[in-house]
């Protein structure tokens, strides 16, 4: 727990005097979303360099004394990184060196013709790229090499996205092959911002944009792009030509302070000069420099300079309060790296505090060594110890973060960014893996089930996980906290929808990092999963409208983070007409509901019901054609294993080369192992495709209609939320219709069939209203189509002789459409209850769902999850 004095200091010291690691520090590393150098963190402050006329070397950079002098300039003014076009001298770099500043080395070659069309020239180039690595290879002032830089649009749609993407990953190795340490990016612009290059060690974009909220909005966009891995903006800058000195210095800083406030690990000023040569010849048309062709300054230089020197964020006298909290229950294995690293944010006003949750082993000691509060109880479960903290909480913030989890240094400077960035209930941010937890944890952070970040938009979040999320205190308090039933998981996003349901926002800022263990073992993992599995059960009881029939969640946004399957993330590329978007993204695109299904844990139950199927064909042979379906399904599902393997990333965990093809056999156990034990959790408790909501009453499933006057007036919106709202309280499942749908209301009394209501108002004057509604039974198509198929089989079973198969198809659809016939009555008694008890109650101004009573819950559902379980997912997603 400490107050610092000193905005300054809090917000850029990491908990010591500020200073940037230099060459020969060591080499630079990826660092989550930042890159780091010799254990600093280095965030990158630069210029473009070049090109210039070519000297008496045949090099495009002058004369030594020139570049000296250019060099000393830039260091004076705060700048640490160089931006090259081409390949630099070897003296080059040792002044760069001495002067302790980076070089982004680029590496050129024909990128804007038709390259690949030529037979040899891409052996050419990828052996220009080699031969340019190996000039600089290992120098200590290289920070790191770009294969490329803006390979035009009408280039890349040429030859297709794929190609285009094959070729600089052959690139990529190329530079690999010579420097296996130096990292590798392209040079991306948003006419491109489609291509997928995950093979990349950060992200770098050209962006042009003077607009301060059309900047501060794409950059958000890119964050998305670049995911876990740092963001660098390697060209931002304005032509004073036509522009004005005055007007580029303004720009030129909110460029700047957008790029850092949006969590990018540098940027670089285009351009240091404007002095500047293309093709051989001197572009003189465009004044981009922060100095002029003589090298004085413009007032731009003095702009780029203040805005770096309050890199990467900027101080602020009125930062509200927050107070951490960390919940923990047995958790000593963790807790005092945890501990260490919350006593070390650039923060200036936290309180860290410690809510131990009954452990039995060391953790309170721990805590009790570092300097926080520490409140120790009995242990009521994860979410009893969350609604402690934010209780004793003395900040107007209230950020929680896992005993397992480390946050970065300025996690908590960015959540508060987030949180100024818009009207926030909550903001949240990613967790990342760290390196050095083994090969088993490396292998669960890629396979599914693991705690992801659902987003509406680059900045809007649908859920954010437990690990890493932060509330207003009074949103806390007006929801009443966490719900107590949920003792190991499943509150983050209980939380998450009840603030949303009550009118908040959830945030996101992609740069609010922690770090967070995963799973060590096989077993742990599965532990987790069908703790997992447990939550989910208990989410469906309390939000039963967010699930299918099925037992799946459906989510409005994207899921985000590693274990997911390109085949579930499809998308197409925005062009624009002809090719001519300035901005062209890759667009989500409906997933295939086979692929969907493929990844729940319900496809376990699919697979066991045509193994049953087949096991008929004893009976009646014919009904052994269900195997090729069985394995086509058994197919699936490892195909989903293999290509999820195939698509984890170990690069980032610090992993050697040797044991890569166990660690992927691994992932792909993991991706099956998963889902079962998220199906276990969920049976256990309840969470079946074939349960039913306690309805009482049950009637013929037949059409009605109900007629209600009312005395009393209230818009038609009002009526029918009163019925939505009594529906739901009596344990149905309802959903909304659509904006193209003619009826108001689905109500479902299990997973075979249900209701469709429809509402109308007939208006009689002084306020006396008739109320009208219709229901009428539907049929799910797949539920028609199984009752079809089975009468037409045993139909079949009994013309061919085979009595016994006939009996047992013929039971089969006799209980589904019995069963059809039993939910659409219970559905319908249910819809008439509800409708005559809409015209009393207290008049409602909008049509809302209530709050959720809390159910009641056996003490006993954690009771065999270690400490370890407690982190939190998103449920149900079988991503």
């Amino acid at each position: 727990m400490r107050d610092h004095s000193d905005p300054r200091r809090a917000l850029t010291s990491v908990g010591r005097p500020w200073a940037d690691p230099r060459p020969g520090d060591g080499r630079p590393r990826v660092d989550g979303k930042f890159l780091s150098a010799g254990g600093r963190r280095l965030w990158l402050r630069g210029a473009t360099y070049g090109t210039f006329a070519t000297g008496e070397d045949g090099r495009d950079y002058g004369s030594p004394a020139q570049v000296a002098a250019d060099l000393d300039a830039m260091a004076a003014s705060g700048l640490n990184t160089l931006r090259t076009y081409s390949v630099p001298p070897r003296w080059l770099l040792d002044q760069a060196f001495e002067r302790g500043i980076w070089v982004l080395v680029g590496l050129p070659w024909e990128q804007h013709i038709a390259f690949l069309d030529e037979r040899g020239r891409a052996d050419s180039i990828e052996a220009r790229v080699g031969s340019g690595v190996r000039e600089c290879r290992a120098h200590p002032a290289v920070l790191a090499f770009a294969i490329g830089n803006e390979i035009p649009a009408s280039i890349v749609r040429w030859y297709g996205r794929r190609r285009i993407e094959g070729f600089l990953r052959r690139l990529q190795q190329a530079v690999k092959d010579e420097d296996p340490e130096a990292l590798v990016t392209y040079v991306n612009f948003p006419s491109t911002e489609y291509l997928q290059l995950g093979f990349l060690d950060f992200v770098a974009f050209n962006v042009y944009l003077e607009d301060e909220a059309g900047l501060d909005a794409y950059l958000f966009r890119l964050q998305s792009v670049a995911g876990e891995r740092p963001l660098v903006m390697a060209e931002i800058g304005l032509d004073s030509r036509r522009n004005g000195t005055r007007r580029q210095a303004q720009v030129l800083s909110r460029q700047l302070r957008s790029a850092f406030r949006a969590g990018c690990a540098g940027a670089v000023v285009f351009s240091w000069t404007d002095e500047w040569h293309r093709g051989g010849q001197e572009i003189l048309d465009w004044d981009f420099g922060v100095t002029d062709r003589q090298r004085r300054a413009k007032p731009a230089l003095s702009a780029i300079r203040d805005a770096f020197a309050q890199v990467p964020l900027e101080p602020s006298s009125d930062l509200p309060r927050v107070s951490v909290v960390v919940c923990t229950h047995n958790g000593a294995a963790t807790l005092d790296d945890c501990l260490r690293a919350l006593a070390e944010l650039d923060y200036p006003d936290y309180e860290v505090i410690v809510v131990d949750d009954g452990s039995t082993d060391a953790s309170a000691q721990i805590a009790a060594r570092h300097p926080v509060r520490l409140i120790s109880t009995i242990n009521h479960g994860l979410s009893a110890a969350r609604n402690e903290g934010w209780r004793a909480a003395t900040g107007e913030i209230v950020a929680y973060t896992d005993d397992d989890a480390e946050p970065d240094p300025h996690w908590l400077g960015y959540l508060v960014a987030g949180f100024a960035a818009g009207d926030f209930a909550a903001v949240g941010g990613p967790n990342v893996p760290p390196p050095g937890d083994g090969d088993v944890a490396a292998c669960v952070a890629n396979a599914p089930g693991g705690p992801v970040h659902v987003l509406l938009s680059d900045r809007v979040a649908e859920h954010i996980p437990g690990c890493n999320m932060a509330f207003r205190r009074e949103w806390l308090e007006a929801i009443g906290g966490f719900d107590a039933q949920f003792r190991v998981a499943g509150d983050d996003v209980d939380v998450c929808w009840r603030i949303q349901e009550h009118g908040g926002t959830l945030g996101f800022h992609p740069s609010a990092l922690v770090w967070h263990h995963r799973r060590a073992t096989v077993r742990r993992f599965w532990r987790q999963q069908r703790g997992y599995g447990r939550a989910e059960a208990l989410l469906e009881r309390k939000w039963p409208e967010k699930y299918n029939v099925a037992g799946q969640l459906g989510w409005g946004g994207r899921l985000y983070g590693r274990g997911l399957l390109a085949g579930l993330n499809r998308s197409r590329v925005y062009y624009g007409v002809w090719g001519s978007g300035a901005f062209q993204p890759s667009v989500a695109v409906r997933p295939n509901h086979l692929f969907l299904l493929a990844a729940t844990p319900e496809w376990y139950l699919v697979l066991l019901a045509l193994g049953a199927t087949a096991g008929l064909g004893r009976f009646w042979p014919p009904l052994l054609l269900a195997l090729p379906l069985l394995v086509a399904g058994i197919g699936l599902l490892l195909a989903h294993a293999v290509v999820g393997a195939a698509g984890a990333d170990f690069r980032s965990l610090e992993l050697p080369t040797r044991g890569r093809r166990r660690r992927r056999a691994l992932t792909a156990l993991l991706y099956l192992l998963g889902p079962a034990a998220r199906l276990h959790g969920r049976l256990a408790h309840g969470l079946a495709p074939w349960r039913r909501p306690k309805l009482g009453g049950c009637g013929l499933p037949r059409r009605r209609r109900v007629q209600l006057w009312l005395e009393e007036w209230r818009s038609p919106e009002d009526r029918v939320g009163r019925i939505e709202e009594d529906l739901r309280a009596a344990g149905a499942r309802v959903r909304r219709g659509g904006a193209f749908d003619r009826w108001d209301l689905e109500i479902t009394a299990g997973a075979l069939g249900g209701v469709r209501m429809r509402a109308a108002v007939e208006e009689h004057g002084q306020g006396r209203q008739q109320l009208l509604t219709r229901s009428w039974p539907y049929v799910p198509r797949i539920v028609a189509g199984s009752v079809t198929a089975l009468v037409a089989l045993a139909v079949l079973a009994g013309l061919d002789g085979a009595m016994h198969a006939m009996a047992l198809l013929g039971a089969g659809a006799a209980g589904l459409a019995g069963g059809w016939a039993v939910e659409c009555g219970r559905a319908a008694v249910a819809v008439e209850r509800a409708v005559a008890g809409s015209g009393s109650g207290p008049p409602r101004t909008a049509v809302v769902t209530p709050m959720r009573p809390a159910i009641a819950v056996d003490a006993r559902h954690g009771a065999e999850l270690d400490a370890d379980d407690a982190a939190s997912g998103v449920m149900g997603t079988g991503a």
